[in-house]
């Protein structure tokens, strides 16, 4: 964490709505299904925020684009904030995974730094963009409501870290589309963390 934020802040992280897709989708771009632009309408409802931040990934940025302009408030597009990269299981259904690589798969819940899917982003690189951009957000925003708008994936792992949790905990936490996740950042657990990405995967 960096010594220039001075207290901990309040986040909102919002999931993106549903896409219809039954897959580790991690970067792979797609746009909300009809289905998600319902549930995200619906998730922020009466509600209201100073400033979003959003992954440049469309299933965030184009639900970002238009809550900015509703609200009159301005929006940071931060491509640190898009999904993990799972490599050659993108886009693969998770059935197929299931059935065809399920020892791996589990390994990689378990343990997904020491099990990572093949060709996928480093863990040490996701934890690092994901903290540098909450930073960067606590840095700038930190006394106004912040709403970031992002993914399944980034949520599990920054309560892990809010959490104080063992990263291993990653999928035991639920995050359904269109939920909303308060987050306090920076947390005291965040550089014992930090030391460990090498060791878990939150």
């Amino acid at each position: 964490m960096s010594a220039a934020i001075g207290s901990t802040v309040t986040i909102d992280l919002l999931r993106h709505g549903d896409t219809g897709q039954r897959s580790y989708r991690g970067q792979l771009d797609d746009a909300l299904s009809d289905l998600g632009w319902t549930q995200l309408r619906e998730a922020v409802a009466g509600r209201r925020w100073d400033v979003i931040v959003a992954s440049s990934m469309q299933r965030c940025a184009a639900f970002s684009r238009e809550l900015a302009q509703a609200q009159g408030v301005p929006l940071t597009l931060d491509a640190r904030l898009m999904e993990y990269h799972f490599g050659d299981w993108q886009g693969v259904l998770i059935e197929d995974l299931a059935e065809q690589q399920g020892d791996a798969l589990a390994r990689f819940w378990a343990d997904p730094v020491a099990n990572p899917p093949p060709g996928a982003e480093t863990f040490a690189a996701f934890a690092s963009r994901l903290s540098a951009a909450l930073d960067d957000i606590a840095r700038t925003h930190g006394a106004q409501r912040v709403l970031v708008v992002t993914h399944g994936g980034v949520i599990r792992l920054l309560r892990c870290i809010a959490e104080a949790r063992d990263f291993g905990n990653m999928a035991g936490i639920d995050v359904p589309h269109a939920s909303i996740h308060p987050l306090r950042w920076p947390a005291e657990a965040a550089s014992t963390h930090g030391a460990r990405t090498d060791a878990v995967f939150g």
